[in-house]
């Protein structure tokens, strides 16, 4: 039987924990192909304790990024998909796949602010139906292992 502690250690999966910080290190499914639609809405997730938001793009490529937008904080899940980016619903920030702020309305472009400012995202890889997503530490993530049941495209 567990103690309360071991119990703690092995269950608690949040960052900073002892085995979030080792999920972490792989590789985890993040959600079936079908359910992230090009230019659809966004798509709420909880993945290892966090909160975060997914969603797909005008090119297919898949975000993950972190809920609240950089400047007041508002839910990313409310902002509109368009254009390779979601847009926060407040001020009309857009932020890439990468978590990249690409656009600021309110900005002039000379001032090349928005390539300062970007959120937590976490890089996505589709095989066969799968989305996976990598949420280490490491700044070049591991290969996405060729698993048996995830190859087949049958």
């Amino acid at each position: 039987m567990l103690t309360q502690e071991e119990n703690e250690i092995l269950c608690r999966v949040g960052p900073g924990t002892p085995m979030g910080k080792l999920l972490r290190e792989y590789w985890i499914p993040l959600c079936i192909s079908s359910e992230l639609q090009v230019d659809g809405p966004a798509r709420k997730v909880r993945l290892l304790g966090e909160d975060l938001v997914s969603f797909r793009v005008t090119s297919g490529k898949v975000g993950l990024i972190q809920t609240n937008c950089a400047h007041r904080g508002v839910a990313m899940y409310f902002g509109r998909n368009e254009e390779e980016g979601l847009t926060c619903p407040y001020h009309g920030w857009k932020y890439d796949t990468e978590g990249q702020c690409v656009d600021m309305p309110n900005e002039p472009d000379t001032l090349a602010f928005k390539g300062k400012v970007r959120i937590l995202a976490y890089p996505c890889h589709e095989r066969n139906g799968l989305v996976w997503t990598y949420m280490g530490p490491r700044q070049e993530p591991p290969q996405l292992p060729m698993l048996e049941w995830n190859c087949n495209p049958n």
